[in-house]
C-alpha cells in the first residue's frame, strides 16, 4: 500500500531507543567546552573527557538532531582531492600525508567501533562506485590503477558485462569496487557514541544555542541563551550548522542539504537482485547519488540532490524517487516511507579542516564524506585540547580559503549545481566525472 504522505523523520531513527536524559540547563563553567554533539563534537569530548577534563556539549537543538544521524552511513577514506592535485599543491610529501589521513581515518575508526563494542551495524562491504557512461568508466579504471600503484589503495574493475554480480540496474556502464569502504546504521552509532560520551562524565545540553565565543584571562566566555558558560578551552564542531557565533569558521565552510529518501519493505528477493553482494554504492555524477539497501536487506535507501537551492522533504521526496526509479526501474511500484534531508560542509578547497583560531579548536569542511574523517578528526581535536602530540595531522597546517563577498550564504551554490547537472546530462562539456 502505498504511503499517503512520507515521514520527514529519518528512517534511521526508527528503532532508537529513547534518548537519554541530558541537561536541561548547561552549567556555568567546565573545562571544556564543545559546540556541537554530532561525530566530531562528541569524540572530541569523550577523549577529553578520559584525560580527566570537565566536559559539556552544547547544541542548538536535540543531541542528534544534525547530519549525524540523518547522513547514508557510507564510509570512505574521506579526501577529495587526487593525490597528483594535491601534489601540485602542496608537493608530493604533504600530498601523500594528506591522502594518508584518510586511509589512516578509516582504519582507526572500523578498530575504534570493535574496541568499544557499538552495536551500529558496521560491516565491511565494499563500494560500488558506478560509471555515468563509457568515457566515465574508463576514466575510472585509470584512476583505480593508479590508486593501486601510488597508494597501495585495494580497487578492482567491473565492466558494464558483469555490472549485474554488483548492481541490479542497466543504467551504468560498469564501474570500480573498492573493498575496504564501510557501512554503518548512523543514527545507532551516535547514539552508542552518545551514551559511551556520558558515561566518560561528559555533559550535554541541547536545546542550547550558543550565541558567542569571547576570550577571557583565564580561557573563554561561552554565550548561550541559556546564560555563560566560562571554559579553559573550547571546541567548535558545527560543520554544515556553523552560524554567526563564530564568523571566522562560517565563512570558510558552505552549507549544502543532502537528501535521502526510504522505500517500504520489498517483497522477498527485490533487496538481493538490486543489490547482490550487499555494497553500499555511488555514481560519478557531478551532482551524485548514493544508495544502498537497509541493514537488515528489507529496504533501499537513496540519496542525493535534486535541485539547485534548499528545498522541503516533502517535495524533494518524489524528485529523489524519480531518480531512483530510472536506475532501478523495478522499484516503480514501491511505497516512500520516509524523505528527508541534513546538512553537510564542504570547503572551498574540497579538504576537511581543523585547527585553532583565536585559541577555539575546531574540526569540519568534511565535504560530504564525514562518517569517519568526523570522528578521527574529533579525536584528534581532544587529544589537542589534552595537550598531546598525538593530537598532530596532516590537515592542521593547512590554509583554511574563503571567498571575497562569502559569509556564510552560499548565493553562488544554485548557479554551480545548475552547471554541474548540465555536465551530467551533456558529460562532453564538463571534463573528469567525479571519481
Amino acid at each position: 500500500m502505498r504511503a499517503a504522505q512520507p515521514s520527514t523523520t529519518p528512517y534511521w531513527h526508527m528503532d532508537l531507543p529513547p534518548a537519554p536524559e541530558t541537561l536541561a540547563e548547561p552549567g556555568r563553567k567546565a573545562d571544556l567546552v564543545v559546540v556541537g554533539s554530532g561525530y566530531t563534537g562528541l569524540n572530541a569530548a569523550l577523549v577529553a573527557a578520559r584525560g580527566g577534563r570537565s566536559v559539556l556539549v552544547l547544541d542548538a537543538e536535540a543531541p542528534g538532531f544534525g547530519c549525524s544521524t540523518r547522513n547514508g552511513g557510507q564510509i570512505s577514506t574521506s579526501v577529495k582531492p587526487s593525490l597528483a592535485t594535491l601534489t601540485a599543491k602542496f608537493g608530493e610529501r604533504k600530498a601523500r600525508d594528506i591522502r594518508r589521513t584518510g586511509a589512516d581515518a578509516l582504519n582507526w575508526f572500523g578498530q575504534f567501533i570493535a574496541d568499544e563494542g557499538f552495536d551500529c551495524d558496521f560491516v565491511r562491504n565494499g563500494r560500488f562506485h558506478a560509471a555515468h557512461t563509457p568515457e566515465h568508466y574508463e576514466v575510472l579504471v585509470r584512476e583505480a590503477e593508479k590508486l593501486r600503484r601510488d597508494e597501495g589503495i585495494e580497487t578492482f574493475a567491473v565492466p558494464r558485462a558483469e555490472q549485474h554480480k554488483e548492481l541490479g540496474t542497466d543504467t551504468y556502464h560498469g564501474g570500480v569496487v573498492y573493498p575496504k569502504h564501510c557501512a554503518l546504521q548512523p543514527a545507532k552509532y551516535h547514539r552508542a557514541l552518545m551514551l559511551r560520551a556520558l558515561e566518560a562524565g561528559v555533559k550535554i545540553a541541547g536545546n542550547c544555542r550558543v550565541t558567542a565565543i569571547g576570550r577571557k584571562d583565564s580561557g573563554f566566555e561561552v554565550s548561550t541563551e541559556k546564560g555563560p558558560v566560562t571554559a579553559r578551552n573550547v571546541v567548535v564542531a558545527t560543520n554544515g550548522y556553523t552560524t554567526g557565533a563564530t564568523p571566522w569558521l562560517q565563512r570558510r565552510v558552505i552549507p549544502i542539504g543532502s537528501y535521502m529518501i526510504a522505500t517500504e519493505e520489498l517483497p522477498e528477493g527485490v533487496v538481493d537482485r538490486l543489490f547482490p553482494t550487499g555494497r553500499i554504492a555511488s555514481d560519478t555524477c557531478k551532482v551524485l547519488y548514493y544508495y544502498r539497501a537497509s541493514p537488515d536487506r528489507k529496504r533501499i535507501l537513496f540519496g542525493g540532490r535534486v535541485s539547485a537551492s534548499e528545498m522541503d522533504p516533502a517535495v524533494s521526496g518524489p524528485r529523489l524517487r524519480e531518480a531512483m526509479i530510472r536506475i532501478f526501474p523495478e522499484l516503480a511500484s514501491a511505497a516512500i516511507t520516509h524523505s528527508w534531508c541534513g546538512f553537510v560542509a564542504y570547503s572551498f578547497d574540497e579538504l576537511a579542516h581543523t585547527g585553532c583560531h583565536d585559541g577555539v579548536h575546531y574540526a569540519l569542511g568534511y565535504c560530504g564524506s564525514g562518517v569517519s574523517m568526523a570522528s578521527y578528526l574529533g579525536m584528534k581535536a581532544g587529544l589537542k585540547v589534552l595537550g598531546s602530540p598525538e593530537g598532530q595531522t596532516a590537515f592542521d597546517d593547512l590554509k583554511h580559503p574563503t571567498r571575497p563577498f562569502y559569509f556564510g550564504k552560499p548565493w553562488f551554490l544554485p548557479a554551480a549545481v545548475n552547471w554541474y547537472r548540465f555536465v551530467d546530462k551533456h558529460p562532453w562539456a564538463g571534463g573528469r566525472p567525479h571519481v
